[in-house]
């Protein structure tokens, strides 16, 4: 039997394209064997960047949504107003860190005088960190990005947005429905452009394909405050008082620019038993 013929993609002269191509070949099927180590190395190393970055940040909520919407928008205010309550809890923001809605959270907390992350993405557009924030980590992998923003949050609040909100949303809420993360709250802020997307959910919901348990976990509402109440009524239910975790300053490990009232235990998450809140 010959051996499978292996397929290369056509070349585009487009010089966006092609550095596109460059930094997310790996996607295209088989490389050589060094290329693949390679590959591993570099995730590897993004992961370890991104721990180091965050490991101090305290508890996070995270904010999602459209990096199009500009200042001065309806959606981009929504999300200013739900970063500045979010702000004034202690808990410390995170997003995806790019323009947008996501610089309207971050700009939100940190005039609140909270605490505001981020974790951006290395693209050819919309790849410049928002000047809102105390701390972040660019990457080059939508996966190493995701892992970090579902890690280190506690809930979401998703305005809206487009493939990418979508993406973070449903991954979410498979990973509540399968059970791999518990007592996860989730907010939908803008009521009328979601709700097309409430609908679609009723219909599952009759169909069985998701169940009332986990449709309770989700939070449709366009008041800042309200959102706020659902999220603190599931902190108030699962978590608990713990101390902050040591610094080495060995290890490089510097105090953070804002110190928070509050820091949560995560280790439990995915345990079902209940995680931990701790303070100063």
């Amino acid at each position: 039997m010959s051996e499978p013929t292996i397929l290369t993609p056509p070349t585009d002269k487009l010089h966006g394209r092609k550095a596109i191509l460059e930094l997310h070949d790996y996607l295209e099927g088989p490389k050589s064997r060094g290329s693949e180590l390679m590959f591993i190395l570099k995730v590897c190393g993004q992961f370890i960047r991104g721990f180091r970055k965050l490991h101090f940040v305290g508890p996070c909520v995270t904010v999602f949504g459209s990096a199009r919407f500009q200042p001065g928008h309806e959606y981009y205010k929504m999300a200013e107003a739900v970063g500045f309550e979010i702000g004034q809890t202690g808990f410390t923001i995170m997003t995806g860190g790019g323009p947008g809605i996501m610089e309207a959270a971050n700009k939100g907390a940190f005039e609140s005088g909270g605490y505001s992350v981020g974790c951006n993405i290395r693209l050819p557009q919309e790849q410049d960190p928002n000047p809102y924030m105390h701390e972040w980590v660019t990457l080059d992998y939508f996966f190493v990005r995701k892992f970090l923003l579902l890690k280190y949050s506690y809930a979401f609040v998703v305005l809206p947005g487009g493939w990418g909100t979508m993406d973070e949303l449903f991954e979410t809420l498979t990973l509540v429905q399968t059970g791999m993360i518990h007592h996860f709250p989730v907010v939908l802020m803008g009521k009328s452009y979601y709700q097309p997307l409430v609908t679609f959910l009723d219909q599952m919901l009759k169909e069985g394909t998701i169940s009332e348990k986990e449709l309770k976990l989700v939070a449709f509402t366009d008041d800042p405050l309200e959102a706020m109440h659902h999220l603190e009524k599931y902190i108030s239910d699962f978590y608990t008082i713990k101390k902050r975790p040591l610094r080495y300053w060995l290890l490089g490990e510097r105090h953070p620019k804002i110190r928070k009232p509050v820091t949560l235990d995560k280790t439990t998450k995915s345990s079902g038993e209940n995680p931990v809140i701790g303070s100063d």
